[in-house]
C-alpha cells in the first residue's frame, strides 16, 4: 500500500513537470514572436522610423580648383574640389579600387619645362633693387608710382586686399603691407607684392591667371608711406590664410630676380620642381 501511494505521488509530481516545461516553452516561443513582429519590442526599428541603406555616388570627381568651372555642380555626382593653396595643378593618381568606385583622375602634373617666369615689375627697365633685406628674406623693388606689379608665373590668385589698413600708432605687423595680393603658382611656390597703390580691379582671390596678367600698381601703402615707391617682393611656401610672417617671405628673391630679368627660368628651390639644372 505504501509503494502505491508513493508511486501515485511520483506520477502526479511528473505530470506537473511536463506540463511546466510545455507552458515554458510556449511563452519562450510567444515571447520571440512578438520580439520580431512588435514594432515595440526591445532592440527593433520603429515603424516610423526610415533607416536608408548606405548608398555610393554614382560618380566622384576630383578637379583641381583653378578654374570657376571646377565650381560648377554636375549632376548625380559629387565634385570634391581640390584646394588651390595645395598646389593649383595637384595630380590624383588612382588605386584600381579608387577606379573601379567611379573615381575620375584629376589633371596630370605640368612639366617644369612649361614654366614661364616674367620679372614683377613691367617694365623691367624702371625697376631698381638690391640684394639683401632688414629682418628677413625679401626684396625691395624701387619703381615709378603706379608701375605694373605682374604675375610672375602661371597660378592662382591667393589673398589680396583692396584697402590699407595699417596704422603707425599701433604698427601692427600683419598690416604693413598696406595693399597687397599673394599668388600661389604651379610651381608650388607663394609670391607676394605688398605696398601696392591699388590692386588691379580684375583681380579676385581664387581666379587663374597667366605669367605677365598685372595683379596691381606700385605704391607706398602700410609702412611705406612717406617713402620711395616700391614693391615689395616676396616668396614662399604656401601655409594658410593670413599667415603674415611667412607669405611676407622666407627665401631671398634676389637671385631668381636677376635670372628672370635675364630671361632664364630659375625656380624658387623650395619647389618640388626645383632644378638648378633647368635654364
Amino acid at each position: 500500500m505504501f509503494l502505491l501511494k508513493g508511486s501515485i505521488r511520483s506520477l502526479i509530481l511528473l505530470l506537473c513537470l511536463t506540463g511546466c516545461a510545455i507552458l515554458g516553452d510556449r511563452d519562450i516561443a510567444a515571447r520571440e514572436t512578438a520580439a520580431v513582429t512588435s514594432p515595440e519590442a526591445p532592440n527593433s526599428t520603429p515603424s516610423n522610423v526610415f533607416i536608408a541603406a548606405p548608398t555610393v555616388p554614382s560618380t566622384i570627381t576630383l578637379a583641381a580648383a583653378d578654374t570657376p568651372s571646377a565650381m560648377d555642380p554636375t549632376p548625380n555626382a559629387t565634385r570634391i574640389v581640390l584646394a588651390p593653396r595645395n598646389t593649383p595643378t595637384l595630380a590624383v593618381t588612382l588605386t584600381s579600387a579608387a577606379a573601379e568606385a567611379g573615381l575620375t583622375p584629376g589633371p596630370a602634373l605640368p612639366s617644369a619645362e612649361e614654366f614661364v617666369y616674367i620679372f614683377p615689375i613691367q617694365p623691367l627697365e624702371v625697376a631698381g633693387y638690391i640684394p639683401g633685406h632688414h629682418d628677413y628674406p625679401a626684396t625691395d623693388i624701387v619703381a615709378p608710382y603706379r608701375s605694373e606689379f605682374v604675375a610672375v608665373t602661371d597660378g592662382i590668385i591667393d589673398e589680396l586686399s583692396h584697402i590699407d589698413t595699417w596704422d603707425p600708432t599701433t604698427n601692427n605687423p600683419a598690416l604693413r603691407g598696406g595693399r597687397y595680393v599673394s599668388l600661389i603658382g604651379d610651381d608650388g611656390v607663394r609670391y607676394y607684392g605688398s605696398h601696392l597703390d591699388e590692386v588691379a580691379s580684375t583681380i579676385e582671390a581664387g581666379m587663374r591667371v597667366r605669367a605677365g596678367t598685372v595683379l596691381g600698381y606700385v605704391g607706398t601703402s602700410g609702412n611705406a608711406r612717406g617713402l620711395a615707391p616700391h614693391l615689395h617682393f616676396g616668396i614662399s611656401r604656401p601655409t594658410f590664410p593670413g599667415d603674415w610672417s611667412v607669405r611676407r617671405g622666407e627665401l631671398s628673391p634676389y637671385p631668381y630676380l636677376q635670372a628672370w630679368a635675364r630671361g632664364e627660368k630659375l625656380i624658387p628651390e623650395i619647389s618640388p620642381y626645383y632644378d638648378p639644372g633647368i635654364k
